[in-house]
């Protein structure tokens, strides 16, 4: 379809149905648009875009709905990203400033995805393994155990519990060994992505006095499977309710259970699987309409995601939401949102863009 006029009808269909929920006709067209063309060519225009696929009639009457593809086309020829409103921009800022951790921005990062937009909104936290590691702490629980707690460039933190053996002569970890070996590993890890660290470990390894092997044998093996490929990613969601009241949805329960089980989800949105995806427009923001998801559960969903991160992304965020929505808009927020946790990250933090 090369027909500038007919992309403008497909344009005004896909306003028009968002906008009513309803079946659009053409004589809603012609009065709520100014093509400059009579009611006949609009009618003939709508014939030809239903022809090649990019609208259909779901019933009998005279209106009809955008297809998954003519919103495809929709979104990469004729959606542009809406600047943020003033009283959004306001509203954005006032959800998320203030914030002092991570934990503290994903959760208010989540909800004012999920409000500003109106639809489910997924956050993943940043991966451990696209990350740097900023201090690894060693602090002894008792006898058998040692607690480890990873701290990243983003500000995750990371708590896990190692399982001793070797232990000095009082049954305890000798806290001298144990600062040592803190000490040690702080000086190889700092500053190292997880893909440098098992062979420094295994330099360490080599190199450490008899007293420490054993403490440092358990502390890598812990190192290691927090940052094996496979490890389990974390991501928070808010809105799910928003899904309840997007009437489109014929298999809403079968999307509900996927984001309860956060299956779906993890496959969407973990970094390992976005990593690969070289599907992003030019203002880094990805959408996928229906079956370009390949989860049986969206097939009536669109997803809206964008990278954050400092330099190199670590992470994802987005929303779920029917086809039927505002890709403009929603675009808009998903951008602007992924670049003030961006600029949290990297402590530039500010007002929230346009």
């Amino acid at each position: 379809m090369s027909d500038d006029r007919r992309l403008k009808v497909l344009s005004a269909i896909v306003t028009d149905y968002v906008r009513t929920r309803e079946p659009v006709g053409s004589r809603a067209l012609v009065e709520r648009y100014r093509l400059g063309v009579s009611p006949a060519t609009i009618r003939n225009d709508m014939a030809t875009l239903e022809d090649e696929g990019y609208i259909h009639q779901p019933h009998t009457s005279a209106g009809r709905v955008p297809t998954e593809k003519g919103y495809r086309r929709f979104v990469d020829e004729v959606a542009r990203i809406k600047p943020l409103s003033a009283p959004e921009r306001a509203a954005i800022n006032a959800l998320l400033s203030g914030a002092v951790d991570l934990e503290q921005v994903v959760a208010r990062t989540v909800r004012a995805l999920a409000q500003l937009t109106g639809q489910l909104a997924v956050v993943e936290y940043p991966s451990l393994r696209r990350t740097t590691l900023r201090h690894l702490e060693l602090v002894a629980l008792g006898p058998t155990r040692l607690l480890m707690v990873i701290i990243t460039d983003t500000g995750r933190v990371e708590q896990r519990t190692v399982g001793l053996s070797g232990r000095g002569p009082d049954g305890l970890v000798d806290p001298a060994v144990l600062e040592r070996l803190r000490l040690r590993l702080n000086t190889a890890l700092v500053g190292r992505r997880a893909v440098e660290v098992v062979p420094v470990l295994a330099a360490l390894a080599e190199q450490a006095p008899a007293d420490e092997r054993a403490v440092l044998a358990a502390v890598t093996d812990e190192l290691i499977a927090a940052l094996r490929p496979d490890a389990e990613e974390r991501i928070v969601v808010a809105g799910t309710a928003n899904l309840a009241r997007s009437l489109d949805f014929t298999a809403i329960g079968t999307l509900l259970d996927a984001v309860e089980e956060q299956v779906v989800l993890l496959r969407l949105f973990t970094s390992e699987d976005a990593a690969h995806r070289d599907d992003a427009d030019d203002t880094g923001t990805t959408v996928r309409i229906g079956s370009e998801t390949h989860e049986d559960a969206l097939a009536e969903a669109s997803v809206v995601s964008a990278a954050y991160g400092p330099g190199d992304a670590v992470a994802h965020l987005g929303v779920i939401g029917p086809t039927r929505m505002d890709y403009p808009a929603t675009m808009a927020a998903v951008r602007a949102v992924a670049r003030y946790l961006s600029r949290f990250l990297t402590g530039t933090e500010g007002s929230m863009p346009g």
